[in-house]
């Protein structure tokens, strides 16, 4: 009898997984990417864009279902994205950046992660950069993730 009933829960199980998997919705990727190879290290100065009175230059690279990748030089003041988390890859440069209520250090190879409606990065206060006080960064603005 355990035996019957341990084959018929085994069999019903895999049955509902079965049925659950073609209830829900699968993720989707994005429809209107084009593939491409970027060099990263070509984007500088107007290559990059145009400066800005303060000097701050970005390029949008790819832009899909409410997602960008950008990559920017300089700095922009201290604000906040109410509807989009941020992540911002540090390619070069180093210094201080807001992060909610602190300041924090970041360096190359850092990977920031900014949830939506936290306030930063602000200006830094480093050195080593393109010029003092500059980050060259990759970033991703997500919205609503």
């Amino acid at each position: 009898m355990n035996r019957l009933f341990a084959t018929i829960s085994i069999a019903a199980a895999f049955a509902a997984g079965c049925g659950a998997t073609h209830l829900l919705r699968p993720a989707l990727a994005a429809e209107n990417i084009t593939a491409q190879i970027i060099h990263l290290p070509d984007l500088v100065g107007d290559a990059l864009s145009p400066a800005s009175p303060t000097g701050f230059r970005s390029r949008m690279l790819m832009s899909a279902d409410g997602a960008t990748i950008s990559l920017q030089d300089g700095n922009v003041p201290k604000h906040l994205h109410a509807n989009a988390n941020e992540i911002q890859y540090i390619l070069e440069g180093t210094g201080t950046i807001w992060l909610g209520d602190k300041e924090v250090q970041v360096k190359p190879g850092d990977l920031v992660i900014i949830p939506k409606g936290t306030p930063a990065p602000g200006r830094t206060a480093g050195h080593s950069g393109r010029s003092q006080s500059r980050r060259r960064r990759r970033r991703r603005t997500i919205p609503g993730c």
